[in-house]
């Protein structure tokens, strides 16, 4: 350790035997006195203290900790009051180590306009100015018009401006395609109007119920009087209404929640949340927060969470209650600060069930899919290509890839996988199996032999391309195995490349092991590290999935044999009553509770036992 550094220890060393025991906030100094992070603590002495322990497992921490120069502390009077301070100096300094929201805009509103014959409904972001009802907020303006849309058919209550609307003389197309009942002539009274304004209503504030009861009533009623064109309006909008219902099957109870949930892959974070109000499910939104290193979910969520709700944008609303996808230590501690800022109680939960816990999993899968499309920019993938070909010195740039793995249960059903990239990504139609026979079991170095020499003998004979990088899942062991298999094939052109595990097996601490001896570690944040991952993941994935389908045939057993509850008649029964397997595993949990004999309980392990193998 340099004079330097030991005098850096040193400093740091007695702030920290200085500090209180107490709430407050730290900030963590650089060089020149610029600010790398903002953090609370409900004891700053033991939260400050934990960055300089001996073993940091986090490698952002470890990155951090090597750039702090100086620490400052303000105490608080609770942990509450700290949290508050936190998010002010973060929004006010942005530490490049905080997790930042940048998405500042408002959300978009329906408004529907008041004191007037013929009010008005429409889309709306920005200060309430206007006199009116607003229904929201929404995720984003897609949604917003994808709900008018929907009213538009089933109410026709009209959308146009009211300039527009005062110089009519003749009905728009709107009316001639029965989207408006026209209240600009005069074609529809002001009461009747009226009830569609109030159906309107009913139906953003989630009370669908009421809107069919009253329709059924009003088309009754206009067949008793013989007018069967009022009543075949009402069928209509009672159709629309009711097959619209069945679709949102996840909105039928009443709530009003924030339902968060997180995805992450190497290089990537998406921070997903699904807006409920009045038991709909208004839409989704994504946020991809800006990460340095490896940093767990909890982590992710601790500082996100904070950043999103104790802000005073116009737009925000708090909600009755927070659903998240993992228990957040602090979240006593955000709840006050929400009602502190907002005035006003919100529950935050992370067990729940029924519709709470359908509502998590469609945010969850939002996620997953978020993150996918962002994984998959082209623009991204690009720049890890350069990335990958510029940390391993190559000059000629990477257009194709290929990755293999191992995966058996005890030796069983032993399968490799091959997966390939190209500059756009995963090419999944180029990926193969092989399904492994006449080794011994559980040797996954002759099991990787033979996978390389089926596939390379088939390359060879002209069945596809050479890729410019070949990883092998595995260390040096496998590495030999491959480099022997391209030697007896006379294979040249390819670089080999193994990805041997970092200790604890954990994420950013990958070694690139090359075949002259030497390897390679990349940074933690590295997008060439980030590509690594993301294939040997994805050989990873797609090599269970085929040994599970293989074990599954080998044992020629269902599934729902392993599930407590579920004798032969029950498996019999089930099958019937979806139309075969396949439909079967299609169904949600709550599908599952339909059949005769399964109760929510039963239907979740079903489920769970569908899909775990």
């Amino acid at each position: 350790m340099s004079i330097a550094a030991a005098d850096r220890a040193e400093h740091l060393a007695a702030i920290v035997q200085a500090l209180p025991s107490l709430p407050g906030v730290y900030r963590m100094l650089g060089d020149e006195g610029a600010i790398l992070y903002v953090g609370k603590a409900l004891s700053l002495k033991n939260r400050v203290g934990s960055y300089f322990q001996k073993n940091i497992p986090s490698p952002k921490t470890r990155a951090l900790v090597e750039r702090i120069r100086d620490i400052e502390i303000t105490v608080t009077s609770s942990e509450t009051e700290a949290l508050l301070l936190e998010q002010t100096l973060i929004k006010e300094l942005q530490p490049p180590y905080n997790i930042l929201l940048r998405d500042d805009k408002s959300y978009p509103y329906v408004f529907i306009s008041e004191g007037e014959p013929y009010p008005r409904l429409a889309f709306h972001r920005g200060a309430k100015k206007e006199k009116g009802r607003y229904f929201g907020p929404y995720p984003s303006s897609q949604s917003v018009r994808e709900s008018l849309q929907v009213m538009q058919k089933l109410f026709q209550v009209r959308q146009c401006e009211d300039s527009f609307f005062r110089n009519r003389e003749r009905p728009c197309l709107q009316h001639q395609i029965k989207r408006c009942r026209a209240p600009c002539v005069g074609l529809v009274s002001p009461e009747e109007y009226a009830g569609d304004v109030r159906h309107t209503i009913l139906f953003l504030e989630g009370r669908s119920g009421e809107v069919t009861n009253e329709l059924i009533a009003r088309m009754n009623m206009a067949a008793e009087r013989l007018d069967f064109e009022s009543a075949a309006v009402c069928r209509d909008q009672l159709t629309a209404l009711r097959r619209l219902q069945e679709q949102q099957y996840v909105t039928r109870s009443a709530g009003q929640a924030d339902v968060w949930a997180l995805a992450a892959q190497p290089g990537g974070v998406c921070v997903q949340v699904l807006f409920v109000r009045d038991g709909r499910v208004l839409g989704s939104k994504g946020f991809f927060p800006n990460m340095f290193g490896e940093t767990s979910a909890l982590e992710i969520l601790g500082e996100f969470l904070p950043s999103y709700y104790l802000r005073s944008e116009a737009g925000l609303e708090v909600p009755e209650e927070i659903i998240l996808d993992a228990e957040l230590p602090e979240a006593t501690a955000l709840a006050e600060a929400i009602r502190t800022l907002h005035g006003r109680d919100v529950a935050i939960r992370h067990r729940v069930r029924e519709n709470r816990q359908a509502w998590l999993q469609l945010a969850r899968l939002n996620a997953e899919q978020g993150l996918a499309s962002r994984l998959a920019n082209r623009t991204q993938v690009s720049a890890r290509f350069g990335a990958l070909q510029s940390a391993l010195g190559l000059e000629a740039a990477i257009t194709r890839m290929e990755c293999f793995d191992i995966s058996h249960s005890m030796g069983e059903a032993t399968v490799a996988s091959c997966v390939v990239f190209d500059e756009t990504g995963p090419c999944r139609r180029d990926y193969r199996l092989f399904n492994i026979e006449g080794i011994t079991p559980g040797d996954d170095y002759a099991a990787m032999k033979q996978a390389l020499t089926r596939r390379y003998k088939r390359l060879k004979g002209g069945e596809g391309r050479f890729p410019d990088i070949l990883f092998i899942d595995g260390g040096k062991g496998q590495l030999s195995q491959a480099i022997e298999v391209l030697r007896e094939l006379g294979v040249e052109g390819v670089r080999l490349v193994g990805v041997a595990k970092g200790e604890g097996r954990k994420p950013g601490l990958e070694t690139l092991v090359f075949p002259d001896g030497s390897d390679l570690q990349l940074a933690a944040d590295s997008p060439a590290l980030h590509l690594v991952q993301h294939i040997r993941d994805e050989a990873h994935r797609f090599a269970i999935t085929g040994h599970r389908a293989r074990r599954g045939k080998q044992r020629k057993r269902s599934v729902l044999e392993d599930v407590p509850g579920v004798g032969p008649k029950k498996r019999r029964d089930l099958i019937q009553h979806f139309g075969g397997m396949q439909e079967l595993v299609r169904a949600s949990v709550k599908d599952l509770a339909t059949a005769p004999g399964i109760s929510l309980r039963l239907a979740e392990a079903i489920y769970d036992a569908l899909h775990s193998h």
